[in-house]
């Protein structure tokens, strides 16, 4: 049975970060003009395309549950991987009882090439490369979310954190053209949408170009300064930036900038500068601790979230608590926290010291217990003020849910014409659900 592309229905599901999300939007796209139909992963269709993740050993497992659900829909449709599992472990999916096609970093943008070639009864297709062979960019964004798009502005990485696999996965680090993401971001403006959420693998690395050493004449600062102006983004967030890629000259233009809202994620990873030297991060909790301190003195309600990792090998107790000590003194909004987990290929995964699985999720808990904490206060800072919120499209029980600028989540009964619109609210009180109530200030919707 060969697949033909006439009138044939897609669906897609994507594992991990923002910027698989803007990847897996733009081989939406793709497929589109070839003629296909999108719909909904939980609906019968011909081809399912799933965007795999390896930050996690989590998201290696999530893998065989969701090519068991799409064959549940439909046990004749196509099965594709790709993405960073597809990269690193192709035969490993390969061998996944339902997948017909594998297709690494360089073939991902190329996946409906493919589709004429392919026939059911043939053995698995595996297309995947030499990670340095990953050495060209390709531009995406998403526009699933009527009210935020995913703007891919950078990708790979040429750090080399001992517990880290996206290097082999993503390749070296190279960035769009500066002209190209403006024109990106003037089509997703185009379509209505009010908010765009820069994202990438290093995106503070921004200006490094395809091939490695060669540069393009753009810095980030650029890029801020650039994309600042481009008419009808209301708001422009910063996903994740590394804390010594974080430049006062970037901060100080957020501060005062026209669309770029009081919002950073900025990775920490370890409070403790011994594992951060064994981690190879580029910073030490010196920097961090500036950089924190920076933003907060020209951006008092910034939102601060902050990237954790507990059980890093050689993680003791002492270590731990001054990781926690440490963050719970600092001025910041909320934590992700990631339970460290043995990769292939990695320095960290023959180091020594190992911590057991128990002790990691311990740790786990009181980090996060931690983050609930951080939040709660952070909310509660911002009681009284005046903000505006960017309502989202879904009805949730009855009520409507937003952002404000500066990241905080709020909700109020659910009105369809406050769908997409911004409104100035004053923030009153934190619901039981943690979201807090609010009173408008201004009918007027824009």
């Amino acid at each position: 049975m060969l697949v033909e592309t006439a009138a044939k229905s897609v669906a897609f599901y994507t594992l991990g970060c923002k910027l698989n999300f803007s990847e897996t939007s733009t081989i939406a796209r793709s497929f589109k003009q070839e003629g296909f139909d999108k719909v909904d992963f939980e609906q019968k269709a011909d081809i399912y395309v799933i965007n795999t993740c390896s930050v996690t050993e989590n998201a290696d497992k999530r893998f065989k549950s969701i090519v068991k659900k799409a064959q549940n829909v439909n046990e004749d449709a196509f099965v594709i991987a790709v993405g960073c599992y597809a990269q690193l472990k192709p035969e490993e999916l390969a061998a996944v009882d339902g997948v017909d096609l594998v297709l690494g970093a360089t073939e991902k943008f190329k996946i409906t090439d493919y589709l004429n070639q392919l026939s059911k009864e043939e053995p698995t297709q595996v297309h995947s490369c030499e990670i340095n062979e990953a050495d060209f960019y390709v531009g995406s964004y998403s526009i699933g979310d009527r009210t935020r798009a995913f703007l891919k502005v950078q990708d790979g990485c040429d750090y080399k954190c001992t517990y880290c696999t996206i290097p082999l996965a993503r390749g070296i680090s190279r960035s769009d053209t500066l002209e190209n993401v403006m024109k990106n971001a003037r089509q997703i403006s185009e379509r209505g949408i009010k908010e765009i959420v820069l994202t990438g693998v290093n995106i503070g690395d921004y200006g490094k170009g395809e091939f490695g050493n060669k540069r393009h004449e753009h810095t980030f600062l650029d890029l801020v300064h650039a994309l600042d102006t481009v008419k009808g983004i209301d708001r422009l967030r910063i996903s994740s930036i590394e804390p010594n890629l974080l430049k006062n000259e970037t901060i100080d233009f957020v501060s005062g900038a026209n669309a770029f809202v009081p919002h950073f994620h900025i990775p920490l990873q370890v409070g403790n500068n011994e594992l951060l030297g064994k981690m190879k991060r580029r910073y030490n909790r010196e920097l961090y601790t500036d950089r924190v301190t920076r933003i907060k003195e020209v951006m008092p309600d910034c939102c601060i979230g902050v990237d954790v990792i507990v059980g890093f090998p050689g993680e003791t107790d002492d270590h731990f608590l001054d990781t926690y000590n440490y963050l719970s003194n600092l001025n910041i909004s909320y934590l992700h926290v990631f339970t460290y987990s043995e990769r292939e290929n990695t320095p960290a995964a023959t180091m020594e010291g190992v911590v057991p699985l128990k002790v990691r999720k311990k740790r786990s808990k009181m980090l996060r217990g931690l983050s609930v904490k951080k939040r709660r206060a952070f909310y509660e800072s911002q009681l009284g003020k005046t903000k505006t919120v960017l309502w989202e499209a879904e009805n949730r029980e009855g009520f409507i849910q937003g952002f404000t600028e500066n990241y905080v989540k709020v909700k109020t009964y659910w009105n369809p014409e406050l769908v997409n619109q911004l409104q100035q609210v004053q923030l009153l009180s934190i619901d039981e659900d943690g979201l807090v109530r609010i009173q408008a200030v201004d009918s007027t919707l824009k």
